[in-house]
C-alpha cells in the first residue's frame, strides 16, 4: 500500500514522553505512515526495543537546562543549537510532512528544525501545567495537544490548543472487571522509585484503622523486607513487592489507590477508572495540577505531601471504606474513557 505522509515523532527524556509517544507511532505504522522515531541518548536503547519493526529511529543530542550551575546550562543550550542544525540537514533529505512532539529537552531541536523548514508542528503536553521546554517551543507549534481539559500556565499562543487525553499502555485499555473477595483491597504504589512518604505514613495510618483491607504495597527493593515484617508483625494481610508486572489488573483489583500523580499514573486511573488519593511530589507543580484536576472530577483526593499524615489518612480510609458505595461513586467519577491515540492521529494527519 502506498505511503501516505512521512512523519517524525520526537520524544526522550522519560518513559512518561516515551509511551505515548510509541502507542502513536504504532497506530501510525498501521495506518501505513512511515515513521521516524527520534529520542536523546538516554532513552534511545527503549525505544528501539519497544518501537514499531517499520518505525525508524534518529538520535538527539540533548540534555536538559535545569542545571544550577551556568556551564551546564551553557552545555545544554550548545547541544539543543547542534542537533537543531543537524536535524535540519538531515529534515533537508527525510523531509517530514509532519513533526509530532512529545515534549521535554529532547523535543526542542526537532521544534526548531521543523520551523525553520516550515513543517507543520503538533506538540503534546502530557500534564496539566505546562513544562518549562514546551512553554519555550510553544512559539513554533501550530497546535497544542493537551491531556487535560484545561492547562495551568499556558501562556498565549497562536498555536489551535486541542484535548486529546493522553495515551496509556494497551494493557490499560483492555483491562475487564475483576473478581472480588470478600476483602477490600489497597494499592500503594509511588512510581518505580516508590515513594519514602508513602512508606512511612500509610502504615501507620493502615495498623489504626477500625477496618483493615488488604494491602498491595509497592516500594523501594531495600524496603520490602521491612515493610513486609511491619504488616505481618502487626496482623495486616499485605503483598509487598518492588516492581508490579501487571499493574492494569493491579489498579482494576483495588478499591483505593494512592499514590503520586504524574500524568501516566492519573491517566491509567481515569482509563481504568480507580478512586485515588493523590500525593503529589512537593518539589513537582505539574503533578500539584494533575492531582487537582484529577479531584475536581470527584474521583478521588488531592492532599499535599506536608498535609499527608497518619492521623490524617487514618480517619479518610475509615470513612471510606466504611462506605463502599461512595468508593464505588468516586470510581464511576474518575473514569474517562481513553482514545487519545485515535485523537493524536486524527489530528496528525488533518490535511
Amino acid at each position: 500500500m502506498e505511503i501516505k505522509m512521512k512523519i517524525w515523532i520526537a520524544t526522550g527524556g522519560t518513559g512518561g514522553h516515551i509511551f505515548p509517544a510509541l502507542s502513536v507511532a504504532e497506530e501510525l505504522v498501521r495506518r501505513h505512515q512511515r515513521v521516524i522515531i527520534s529520542s536523546d541518548g538516554r532513552m534511545m536503547a527503549l525505544v528501539k526495543k519497544e518501537k514499531p519493526a517499520r518505525a525508524g529511529t534518529a538520535f538527539v543530542w540533548a540534555s536538559g537546562v535545569g542545571a544550577k550551575d551556568k556551564i551546564h546550562q551553557m552545555l545544554a543550550l550548545m547541544k539543543i543549537g547542534l542537533s537543531a542544525i543537524a536535524l535540519s540537514l538531515r529534515f533537508m533529505i527525510f523531509r517530514p510532512d509532519r513533526v509530532v512532539a512529545f515534549g521535554g529537552y529532547a523535543s526542542v531541536p526537532v521544534i526548531l528544525a521543523a520551523r525553520l523548514w516550515k513543517i507543520p508542528t503538533l506538540l503534546h503536553e502530557q500534564n496539566a501545567a505546562i513544562g518549562r521546554a514546551n512553554k519555550f517551543a510553544l512559539r513554533w507549534v501550530d497546535v497544542l495537544m493537551a491531556s487535560f481539559p484545561t492547562i495551568k500556565d499556558l501562556p498565549k499562543t497562536k498555536a489551535k490548543v486541542v484535548y486529546t487525553g493522553l495515551p496509556v499502555r494497551k494493557e490499560f485499555l483492555s483491562v475487564g472487571p475483576q473478581t472480588k473477595n470478600s476483602d477490600q483491597r489497597l494499592l500503594i504504589t509511588g512510581g518505580s522509585l516508590g515513594a519514602a512518604i508513602l512508606d512511612e505514613v500509610v502504615p501507620a495510618a493502615i495498623v489504626a484503622l477500625k477496618k483493615r483491607p488488604f494491602v498491595v504495597h509497592q516500594t523501594r527493593p531495600e524496603n520490602v523486607a521491612r515493610l513486609q515484617r511491619f504488616y505481618a508483625s502487626n496482623g495486616i494481610k499485605a503483598n509487598v513487592l518492588s516492581f508490579i508486572r501487571d499493574m492494569a489488573n493491579e489498579i482494576a483489583a483495588a478499591d483505593l489507590v494512592i499514590g503520586r500523580s504524574g500524568a501516566s499514573t492519573v491517566a491509567e486511573l481515569q482509563t481504568v477508572g480507580r478512586p485515588a488519593i493523590l500525593v503529589p511530589l512537593s518539589i513537582n507543580p505539574d503533578q500539584a495540577a494533575n492531582a487537582e484536576s484529577f479531584a475536581a472530577t470527584g474521583g478521588g483526593i488531592a492532599i499535599a505531601q506536608s498535609k499527608f499524615t497518619a492521623k490524617w489518612l487514618t480517619a479518610i480510609l475509615d470513612e471510606l471504606f466504611s462506605n463502599p458505595a461512595r468508593l464505588k461513586k468516586m470510581a464511576g467519577k474518575a473514569k474517562i474513557s481513553n482514545d487519545a491515540v485515535t485523537k493524536i492521529v486524527e489530528e496528525v494527519l488533518k490535511k
